[in-house]
């Protein structure tokens, strides 16, 4: 997006080359998902990829004909598939891209490769080496690499080999199920869990599922919302983290009194959650992350109502087990892969499964990632991390933060590499946001208040 709003705005020939591994530039990894069971978590209404044009996605999903005889006010409550999303973001890069690059004298391209390695340029600017053995030489950079791999866990290592053991949730696990009397434990509980056993659900599999993280807890279903008041008191990022948790649960004991979904508390942060985040000290920051960020996590990262109705049959059926522990390790037996897990009552417990699927989301600790590019951005003193070790440290206007504490004259980076620095960044409406600010900054334009963030409808 970031790509297509260069085109877009563009005055001047300019050259763009994006950088891609594998797959369709567009799709990424929730959008390139082949099952059509795998829904937007968000309404069609807040999925436009434009924030100047917020009825964008809305109207192109008009055009196709699966969608064409639907009236427009139920197509906006419509939780599409993910993998038409995955057709419009495509759609914007192919159709709607080209055609303004021709206009305005853009030239844009898309490269196949890893980047391994960032290095100023002596002439300003950088080199970007590819695993390939090539190097681009670039004015700008943007890193919009998105989540970081989920995080290894002990035992792990052996099992590579191990036709059992599926540490990619995005793989083709699916193709070689147990048989039908079979157990699959899934780690973690979020929406990777959710799409896994959605997957499951409509193959018809009849086995066991067994899922376990820190929470045990289920994201919540999305609702339609009710109009209520904005009710933060002004200065509220001052407040600080045990002020804030009061004035949030007691207006969700208000709204459970009122027979009120208490969800609406936490939608009506939403346009101030960043700006809060940045208001709390290194030590809240850290309070919260171990208190209240999987109870936030249920709350605010909601699904889809058929889906969760999907998820609670399964519950209500025996056929999925929810449990709370922290996995502490894997090992390889004949009879299956044994999961290690504690309790929260100080207790240990096994699950031996005849499949295990990591579904535990990105590595929470930067430094201690895997990924090349990152590592030699770090080593290099490119790059810092935030005071959380979360991701990267990065400016208001989205440039990287070295070593030294200096913005980054040419390297910028958005997204959840930024969940640190501002904590709600991984979502359409914040991404939208910051492709188009990084674009027009990168163009030397001045930035556009765009119309429609400061009336999202967040409460459904």
């Amino acid at each position: 997006m970031v790509a297509v709003n260069l085109a877009r705005f563009a005055r001047q020939p300019l050259s763009v080359t994006v950088v891609n591994r594998g797959g369709e530039p567009g799709r990424g990894v929730a959008y390139g998902t082949s099952r059509p069971e795998h829904l937007l978590n968000v309404a069609a209404r807040n999925m436009s990829a434009l924030p100047d044009r917020p009825t964008h996605f809305v109207e192109w999903l008009g055009t196709r004909c699966d969608f064409s005889d639907l009236p427009v006010e139920e197509l906006r409550e419509t939780f599409v598939s993910r993998r038409v999303y995955g057709d419009y973001v495509r759609s914007l890069f192919e159709s709607s891209l080209r055609p303004i690059a021709e206009k305005s004298d853009v030239l844009v391209r898309t490269v196949d490769a890893d980047v391994t390695k960032l290095e100023a340029d002596a002439g300003g600017g950088a080199r970007v080496r590819l695993d390939r053995g090539e190097a681009l030489v670039a004015d700008a950079v943007v890193i919009a690499t998105g989540h970081s791999p989920p995080a290894p866990f002990p035992g792990a290592e052996n099992l590579s080999d191990d036709g059992r053991w599926w540490g990619n949730p995005w793989a083709e696990w699916h193709r070689d199920l147990p048989a039908a009397d079979g157990h699959i434990v899934l780690l973690g509980t979020g929406l990777t869990m959710v799409d896994a056993v959605l997957t499951l659900t409509a193959l018809k599999w009849e086995g066991h599922i067994t899922a376990v993280s820190r929470s045990g807890g289920l994201p919540l279903s999305h609702f339609h919302g009710a109009e209520y008041p904005d009710y933060l008191p002004d200065g509220a990022e001052t407040l600080g983290l045990t002020a804030l948790v009061g004035l949030v649960e007691e207006r969700c004991a208000r709204l459970r009194a009122e027979g009120r979904n208490p969800c609406i508390a936490v939608d009506k942060l939403r346009p101030h959650t960043q700006r809060l985040w940045r208001g709390l000290s290194a030590a809240d920051r850290r309070i919260f992350l171990r208190d209240y960020a999987a109870r936030w996590n249920i709350m605010r990262h909601r699904i889809a109502p058929q889906v969760h109705r999907t998820v609670r049959d399964a519950i209500e059926s025996g056929r999925l087990e929810l449990r709370s522990g922290r996995i502490e390790n894997l090992v390889g037996t004949e009879a299956g892969l044994v999961v290690g897990v504690s309790g929260g009552d100080g207790g240990v417990f096994k699950l031996t499964g005849d499949r295990v699927i990591n579904c535990t989301g990105p590595h929470a600790r930067f430094s201690e990632t895997g990924v090349p590019l990152y590592r030699t951005l770090l080593e290099s003193g490119l790059a810092s991390t935030d005071e959380l070790d979360m991701g990267l440290r990065a400016a208001d206007d989205f440039r990287v933060i070295d070593r030294d504490g200096n913005p980054s004259s040419w390297l910028y980076a958005m997204g959840p590499l930024l969940k640190g620095m501002l904590w709600e960044t991984i979502a359409v409406p914040e991404l939208r946001g910051q492709a188009h600010a990084i674009a027009r900054s990168l163009l030397n334009l001045p930035a556009l208040a765009p119309p429609d963030e400061a009336l999202i409808e967040y409460s459904i």
